[in-house]
């Protein structure tokens, strides 16, 4: 590792085709942009693929590549209030990229792994980079707070039985899920155990004023306009923190009563090796089997309900 390459490219630097995979439904997927951009930039053929939220059994039918994997271009009948993966579909196609965004439904992490090996087959893939829209997904299970970590924990288990050569965790958006009740200096603890054992591998900043960003902030606002009722509380924010905003500023009327507070930190992506960051995990080897999205709320509320005492959470002393 050096100072001179950011550790995040470094491990990816032998790998020619990466799948870049919204980990926790929604728009997770939008967060990943600006690493997907600067992958396209060095050559790199990039797959981006999605947890999706949409009722992807609406889709029509031809949609299907695999069991539990749709291909999603901008064509694709489907719901017309909320179906991200077409909406960036159609925004990608004005920017020169590969319209094509691949959505796993609402499964459980036998069958989520399933479609993640046939993904992998079809793109030929030597990486997987996991992105989480917030920080839950580093969170190990002892925590004060797990935010929402239905969908993130599903697809971390299904990529931890996945057999290739890289596979990376990354979040954007550090301080969001504290919406959702996340304890963020307990996230610092969990990164800094991570480093400890050589699995943390730095933080990296997106530079606002740079190309990756500006993709960003107007894939979101297109997001935006596509989805009114809708918007993403996350991505919105995250993009206001690349607007150099700082602060209680909403760009979504879903936020409206809450305090928030959109600052630089949430424009970093804090990345862990992905298997190191599962064998942490205080229950994820409890979800390997699950088949259904049911299953997997079930054993987290099980594992929480019999696990203590939990981690006690301190405040961040300046």
């Amino acid at each position: 590792m050096s100072l001179m390459v950011p550790p995040l490219f470094a491990a990816l630097a032998e790998s020619r085709s990466v799948i870049v995979a919204g980990a926790g439904g929604g728009f997770d997927v939008y967060a990943g942009l600006p690493l997907a951009a600067a992958l396209r930039a060095e050559g790199k053929r990039v797959h981006l693929a999605n947890l999706a939220f949409t009722q992807l059994e609406l889709i029509a039918l031809d949609a299907w590549a695999a069991e539990n994997l749709a291909l999603v271009t901008p064509s694709t009948e489907g719901p017309d209030d909320y179906f991200p993966e077409r909406t960036l579909a159609r925004f990608l196609a004005t920017r020169d990229w590969p319209a094509e965004v691949y959505a796993f439904p609402r499964v459980g992490v036998a069958p989520l792994r399933a479609a993640y090996r046939e993904l992998i087959d079809r793109t030929g893939a030597d990486a997987l980079v996991l992105v989480d829209g917030g920080t839950d997904i580093l969170l190990r299970g002892d925590e004060a707070g797990l935010g929402t970590p239905t969908e993130d924990m599903t697809s971390l288990g299904a990529a931890a039985g996945l057999d290739l050569p890289v596979k990376l965790v990354t979040s954007l958006g550090f301080g969001i899920d504290a919406f959702h009740g996340v304890v963020h200096t307990q996230v610092l603890e969990n990164l800094a155990a991570l480093d400890r054992s050589g699995d943390y591998l730095g933080a990296l900043s997106v530079p606002s004023g740079g190309p990756e960003a500006a993709l960003y902030r107007d894939a979101v606002a297109d997001a935006v306009a596509a989805t009114p009722l809708r918007p993403s509380i996350v991505q919105t924010q995250i993009a206001a923190a690349l607007r150099g905003d700082c602060g209680d500023v909403h760009g979504s009327t879903r936020t409206r009563g809450s305090t928030l507070f959109v600052n630089p930190l949430m424009a970093i992506y804090f990345t862990v090796g992905l298997d190191a960051l599962a064998a942490r995990n205080l229950y994820l080897d409890r979800l390997t089997d699950t088949v259904g999205m049911r299953q997997v709320v079930s054993r987290i509320e099980a594992f929480r309900d019999t696990f203590g005492p939990f981690r006690t959470p301190r405040a961040f002393p300046h």
